[in-house]
């Protein structure tokens, strides 16, 4: 039985949860997964102490160690697609999760790597997989708000939006024991007015990207990476979904292609953070359509 539970939640996993792309937008209503009973709160992520991430042919390049702040002011902004800088910094970001089993294969490979990430996670997700959650804060990686269910903010009451991201709080501080400290959308869909009041009641910075490889469409692994490499630029946040199997199966020629370019991996919060001698926030002010 929690066998056939455990594939029964992977199976929903990969096959109810859109994209948080714009293009997906126009699915919202249809696609949103239903918010799990009370009674998977309690529901453990078990250990697979048998998988091993299949290493790579060849030295595997590595993020350097930086000791960067992320202490990023209120004043910084109200919305992010991106951050202008001068040095060769970057954000992954890795969106639906957690998954049971492609968040913590995602996970062997940046730590193989020295890099630091942040996980937009799903509150429901966090409920169901809370070791994954105290696994990504444990090796050092940003936990941000995702909402509870995946639905789409923009269509939704100033109430309802307020449970979705308190629950998703709540859950991802019952998990890991630390607060996300930035918000994602689902589907990037939230207008200004709302932007602005979260920023104010919440302290949420709105985050957005400046690259979608659109891995949600499942184009494969190597146009995921070309996507990726050819349309990153310093000061990028790039958008994909450790919820899809081709996109994990990407990340090593992804991660390893744009190391080799000169590029560093931060989190979304110490990309913030950075001096405004040095970085410039870019609002992304225009409301959701």
């Amino acid at each position: 039985m929690k066998f056939a539970a455990h594939f029964l939640a992977c199976w929903i996993l990969g096959t109810t949860l859109g994209s948080c792309s714009n293009a997906d937008k126009s699915t919202a209503s249809t696609s949103s997964p239903v918010a799990p009973s009370e009674s998977a709160a309690p529901v453990k992520s078990p250990s697979n102490p048998t998988y091993t991430t299949p290493r790579t042919t060849g030295p595997v390049p590595r993020n350097p160690s930086m000791h960067l702040p992320a202490n990023f002011s209120k004043d910084a902004g109200v919305s992010f697609s991106r951050v202008s800088v001068t040095d060769p910094y970057v954000a992954m970001t890795f969106d639906d999760g957690p998954h049971p089993k492609n968040t913590p294969r995602l996970l062997d490979m940046l730590r193989e790597r020295n890099i630091k990430a942040t996980f937009y996670v799903i509150g429901r997700n966090v409920d169901l997989y809370p070791a994954v959650v105290r696994r990504i804060v444990a090796e050092g990686h940003e936990i941000g708000n995702h909402s509870y269910t995946h639905g789409n903010l923009s269509k939704m009451s100033d109430d309802a939006v307020r449970t979705e991201l308190t629950k998703t709080r709540d859950a991802i501080v019952r998990a890991a024991g630390v607060q996300p400290r930035t918000l994602r959308p689902p589907y990037g869909a939230l207008l200004q007015r709302q932007r602005e009041w979260i920023h104010s009641e919440m302290n949420y910075p709105t985050i957005l990207w400046s690259v979608d490889p659109r891995d949600w469409q499942r184009p494969g692994p190597s146009v995921v990476t070309s996507r990726i490499l050819s349309g990153t630029t310093p000061g990028a946040i790039v958008l994909s979904h450790d919820l899809h199997a081709p996109t994990v199966d990407a990340m090593p020629a992804t991660l390893d292609g744009l190391l080799r370019k000169g590029y560093k991996f931060v989190t979304v919060s110490q990309l913030l953070a950075m001096k405004p001698a040095e970085a410039t926030a870019q609002a992304a002010n225009t409301p959701a359509e």
